[in-house]
Order: structure tokens, then sequence, then C-alpha cells
């Protein structure tokens, strides 16, 4: 191979190295803007009525469960499922802020201690609230997000393993596993919307969220993201330009997905219900 050839390859890896790098942080900055809207938007609707006693109108809208009179711990149980989201929106997402991790070390790990713990307290609430409580709308329609619950706690355990044992690496991978878990009914609502927007109303979906699309986001909402996580830890590896070139391709409508999601629910949902 002569010279020539050599520093084309080198170029051409280093830009297939730069592509993909860039689609990744931008799907995390999207996400980030997303996870904060939605932090706005729980604490506008589920916040603000808690703060001023006003518990009741925590159920103006659709609700599988809700606010129930008279129910303590239940209600207790609710709040503490949901409002936490608040606080895992607007710092689960630094964790992956290199500048973060370089820079603030200390806040790095009680973020990441925090998110770990509020993960995990919410995945045992909400199977609660499914099963425990009933919060469901049919037993075929919960079993997705059943499994997204039954999975956090798995991918926490590996992540917190593997910072004891300083493999960094290791610990990269099932923290963003945990992440994509943590966030899985964030991203059915992307999913969701986004889907009734481009179809101008419901296809394959039921009100029982039983339906063969409702079916298909129940998982994919977690285990499509996760998949494309395991592609791009892949790619990182790989010499081939081309297979970098593909998966940041992947990652491109990755994004265009995740905004497209982010555009449709907040339009009609968390924009609405903040500006209320």
């Amino acid at each position: 191979m002569t010279v020539s050839s050599v520093i084309y390859v080198a170029k051409t890896q280093s830009r297939a190295d730069a592509l993909l790098k860039g689609c990744v942080y931008s799907w995390f900055v999207l996400a980030l803007c997303g996870q904060w809207l939605f932090a706005v938007y729980i604490m506008a609707r589920y916040g603000s009525p808690l703060l001023s006693g006003d518990y009741q109108s925590v159920n103006q809208s659709n609700h599988i469960g809700g606010y129930k009179p008279g129910e303590g711990f239940y209600n207790l149980v609710y709040f503490g499922h949901i409002l936490p989201v608040v606080l895992l929106g607007l710092g689960g997402i630094l964790q992956f802020v290199p500048q973060i991790r370089q820079k603030m070390p200390r806040l790095h790990r009680w973020n990441g201690r925090m998110f770990m713990t509020l993960g995990l307290s919410g995945a045992i609430t909400g199977l609660y609230l499914t099963w425990g409580a009933g919060n469901r709308l049919s037993d075929l329609g919960a079993i997705g997000i059943t499994l997204n619950g039954l999975l956090i706690p798995v991918a926490i355990f590996f992540a917190w393993r593997y910072t004891i044992a300083r493999n960094f690496s290791a610990h990269k991978r099932w923290a963003v596993h945990s992440f994509l878990l943590v966030n899985g009914v964030w991203s059915f609502r992307l999913y969701l919307y986004g889907w009734f927007v481009l179809n101008q109303g419901p296809n394959g979906n039921s009100s029982k969220l039983d339906g063969p699309m409702d079916l298909f986001f129940s998982f994919a909402c977690y285990l499509l993201p996760m998949a494309v996580a395991e592609l791009v830890f892949w790619a990182e590896r790989q010499r081939s330009a081309a297979v970098k070139w593909t998966v940041a391709g992947l990652m491109l409508l990755g994004c265009l997905i995740t905004l497209g999601g982010i555009a449709a629910i907040g339009f009609v949902s968390w924009v609405p219900a903040i500006r209320a």
C-alpha cells in the first residue's frame, strides 16, 4: 500500500469516527432537550398540584389510576413514582457529558448515585402500581413495561458493580443501558405520539394499549435503543470506515425519530400542560 493510500484510509477512518461520534452526541442533545421538557411538564402537571394541595387536579386528563382520595399508601407510592422523574430528567443525561465526568468527578459520582437510587425506586413503585394496585389497562398491554421494570435493577446492578471494580469501559456500557431502561416510558410516549401524528390518528392501536403497534412500542421503547447502543459500542471498536458510516446513519435515523417524537408529544401534550 502506498503512502497516499495509507493517508487516505486514515482520513476516511477519522471522518467516519467523527461522524459516528457527532451522531451519538446529537442524539444525547436531543434527549437532553426532551428530558428537560418532560421534567418541566411533570413539575407543572403533578408537582404544582401537590405543593398547592389540589391533589384532585392531577386527574384532569386520562389516567391509569391517578390520585385516589383516602388511600394514603397508594398515593404516597403514586407520587413517589412520578415526581422523581423531574430529577431523573434533569440529572440523568448529564452523566454522559465528558466535561462533567472529567472536571467534576464528584458531581458525576453523586449524580450517578441519585440516578441509580431513583431508577431502582421507580422500577419497584412502577411494578407495584401496575400489578399491586392494578394500574393497567390490560394484562397483555402491561407485559412490555413490566419487562422494562424488571430489567432496570439488572442494568443498574452491573453499572454499580463495574464502577466498584473500576472497569469504566464496562461501567459506561451498563450505565447507558440503565439510562435507556429507566427512560423506557419516556421513549414509549415519543414513539406513540410520533406514530399518531404520522398516521393522523391511531393505526394498530387500541384504547387498552394492547393493539399490535402498542405492543410493539411497549417493547421497542427500550429494546430498540439498547440494540442501537450495542451497535455503537461495536462500531467504535471496528477499523472499517464502512461499518462506522452505516452505524452513524442508523444513529442519524434515531435522531430524526427522537426529534419527531419530542415535537409530537411536546406540541400535543407537554407544552399545553405547561402553559395551563
